[in-house]
């Protein structure tokens, strides 16, 4: 998952930035409207975390050119009052934050958010997989693969987190949720038994010191 940050403040934009990639998203950084509406132009993205109070184009102004585009947004702003709540909720963003925020409570905010854009979607093409998020299900060449339930949970989000490396501790908290990392090599067997199951050897790579990342050229999940 990829998520841009428009934040003009450089501490708040760097402290969210560690814990979202520690969490498992990419990011992309703006320090202000312009250059954000720039990378919004330039890249596609699944989540947009957007200050109000920005430089050049202003969060208000910026989210009118990203409201036609069905990109979901989670207003992030030191206005706290209830008339800016609801301007921005009208406006189309999906969620707002107030300053000062947890970094807990924006993971929170992200993943709820991202869960209700991508409820729709019912399959994912990758490699030479069709995962079926409806039925649950993931086939090979019209053929149904026999995947336990953590194996599927495993291998959605190495798809969806897909050419990130990323930390064992961050599987076990979005697959397990459980911090049982350093006790068990639960992980490693079911990262085993995928790689045997889909034939993906190469793709799941174990990189050094991290944990594992599935590896994939040129292809739109």
């Amino acid at each position: 998952m990829k998520i841009l940050i428009v934040e003009d403040e450089q501490s708040i934009a760097d402290l969210m930035i560690m814990n979202l990639i520690r969490a498992g998203y990419q990011c992309d950084y703006a320090s202000d409207g312009k250059i954000g509406a720039d990378k919004i132009e330039e890249n596609v993205y699944d989540l947009i975390l957007l200050d109000i109070m920005l430089p050049e184009i202003d969060g208000y102004e910026l989210m009118e050119y990203i409201e036609p585009m069905n990109i979901p947004v989670i207003f992030i702003t030191a206005k706290g009052s209830v008339k800016e709540r609801v301007k921005g909720l009208h406006m189309g963003a999906d969620d707002y934050l107030v300053k000062p925020f947890s970094i807990d409570e924006l993971i929170a905010r992200v993943e709820s958010v991202l869960r209700r854009y991508h409820k729709g979607m019912e399959e994912i093409h990758i490699l030479d997989a069709v995962i079926d998020t409806n039925k649950r299900c993931v086939y090979q060449h019209q053929q149904l693969i026999d995947l336990t339930n953590m194996e599927y949970e495993l291998l959605l989000f190495l798809v969806r987190n897909k050419n990130m490396a990323l930390y064992r501790d961050v599987l076990y908290q979005k697959v397990w949720h459980e911090d049982i990392y350093e006790q068990t090599r639960t992980l490693d067997l079911h990262i085993q038994r995928l790689r045997k199951k889909l034939g993906w050897q190469k793709q799941i790579k174990t990189v050094y010191k991290i944990g594992y990342m599935l590896e994939v050229s040129d292809e739109v999940c």
